[in-house]
């Protein structure tokens, strides 16, 4: 699930889509929610946020990507999001973003414990910049907490790559 149909999500979406994933992309503003931004196979949906997100069913598997950066959708849309099940709940922005984001959802009413589960900054430190580079970097991300990576360069670890699973 991508929220905010900004030239990130279009990267996002598609990085998602080459993952295989099933790809939703969210959006109140119809002018930026049109599927001819997206991948063919993402469904583009023209409606506030949070209110998409209170009607879908989400899983452990679920992947929620906030890219709307601006409070009036992100608040309730993380409010909703951090209550419910995810494998992934990411938020973009920059890290003064992220610490006035977390005091509005304190505020909102949040604990500690469902705020832990948010991944903001979203995305490992590739140094990432393009749209493209920074779809990357939220799929390593994403791919790392699946499996249990750590998401440093294999030449610095020991060991199998790929270990057994017990």
């Amino acid at each position: 699930l991508v929220f905010g149909a900004i030239d990130y999500a279009a990267a996002v979406a598609r990085i998602g889509d080459f993952l295989g994933y099933r790809v939703t992309v969210c959006d109140a503003r119809p002018v930026f929610a049109t599927p001819k931004r997206f991948p063919a196979g993402a469904e583009v949906v023209v409606e506030w946020p949070h209110r998409y997100l209170a009607g879908t069913e989400t899983d452990d598997r679920t992947v929620i990507c906030v890219l709307t950066h601006d409070p009036k959708f992100d608040v309730p849309l993380l409010e909703e999001a951090l209550r419910r099940p995810a494998a992934y709940i990411g938020a973009m922005g920059s890290r003064h973003t992220h610490e006035e984001r977390r005091a509005r959802l304190l505020d909102a009413g949040l604990t500690e414990a469902e705020l832990s589960r948010l991944r903001s900054p979203l995305g490992l430190d590739l140094g990432a910049r393009t749209p493209e580079e920074v779809a990357v970097s939220v799929a390593a991300e994403i791919v790392a907490l699946r499996w249990g990576g750590s998401g440093a360069p294999l030449t610095t670890t020991a060991g199998a790559i790929h270990p057994t699973a017990v």
